[in-house]
């Protein structure tokens, strides 16, 4: 398994229950090394699972503990602002912290992990009966020749310390401030958060400038929750390549998570789809079912959400 992500532990926790005991190499000095960000799950973009954290447990052993249900989410427009309010879903962190998820699913998994890992795919397929792709990321997908890119988008965040509702994350639609994107703010404690800024590299967007776009949606978040806030991270990802592989499967080589193309495009959900192709190349490794199969509604989804992005991108505000 390349990458100790929640793809590839993942897919080495449903390997160990089924008596298979995996090599996972890992390039960085832990799991989790990278900054801290909160992530979210709503039900409704799972469906049809109703519940996606006790569904992962019931059904696969998998256990997740997140931060915190959402209750909550508040929606600001150029024009209005509105809310969505009952049982929407779950908040989690990432990276750094002390209750991520990949640090929970790590201590679910008893195979020792080659951390700070130099391996190349191309070595290990040669020495390996298989291989899980779950570096996190399409380049190898590309590389392979395995991968359709739809676009490209970059991401800026900051943690801030501030005054937020534990339960209650932000977003916004600006089509003056955020072009064909969007931005929000996920709190992981009462006391901080992550405000981040999504836009696709179209050239107008490029043109703008991404310094001058960030000022604007920095501005209007505070003016918006009416506070300032005190940064205390930050984080960059520019062109970031968001598609699907071609086939999750090519002879000894199974492509997941990222790899896979698990980010949705409309709104960029992805850590639920990341979970399951761990958990459905690993059934295939076992013999007890078909990724090719098993991974047809992840592949459906992605394409949906496809179609998400493109109307959203022709909303005016």
């Amino acid at each position: 398994i390349m990458g100790a992500g929640m793809a590839g532990l993942s897919c080495a926790i449903t390997l160990e229950k089924h008596g298979i005991t995996p090599s996972i190499f890992e390039k960085k000095a832990c799991v989790g090394d990278r900054f801290v960000n909160a992530e979210s799950m709503f039900h409704i973009l799972n469906r049809p699972v109703q519940d996606c954290i006790p569904y992962l447990r019931k059904k696969f052993g998998i256990r997740l503990n997140p931060l915190t249900k959402v209750h909550r989410i508040e929606i600001h427009t150029k024009h209005k602002a509105g809310a969505i309010s009952g049982d929407i879903g779950y908040l989690n962190t990432r990276g750094r912290h002390e209750a991520c998820y990949d640090r929970q699913l790590r201590d679910q998994v008893s195979a020792a992990i080659e951390y700070h890992s130099e391996y190349e795919y191309e070595t290990l397929c040669k020495e390996f009966d298989t291989v899980v792709l779950a570096t996190g990321d399409a380049e190898y997908a590309c590389r392979l020749g395995n991968y359709r890119a739809d676009f490209t988008g970059s991401v800026r965040g900051v943690t801030v310390a501030g005054h937020f509702q534990a339960d209650t994350p932000h977003v916004w639609f600006n089509c003056d401030v955020l072009p064909k994107g969007y931005g929000w703010v996920i709190p992981y404690s009462n006391q901080e958060a992550n405000l981040v800024m999504f836009s696709p590299d179209y050239p107008s967007n490029i043109k703008q400038g991404r310094d001058e776009m960030w000022d604007r949606f920095y501005k209007l978040v505070t003016q918006d929750l009416n506070q300032q806030f005190r940064i205390t991270d930050q984080f960059e990802f520019k062109h970031y390549i968001v598609g699907i592989c071609n086939q999750p499967k090519l002879e000894n080589t199974y492509f997941t998570g990222n790899c896979f193309g698990a980010v949705s495009p409309g709104l960029g959900f992805g850590q639920f789809t990341s979970i399951l192709t761990g958990i459905y190349s690993a059934y295939d490794i076992c013999g007890l079912g078909n990724y090719a199969e098993l991974s047809k509604p992840l592949r459906a989804n992605y394409e949906n959400s496809l179609i998400l992005r493109r109307f959203l991108e022709n909303m005016k505000d």
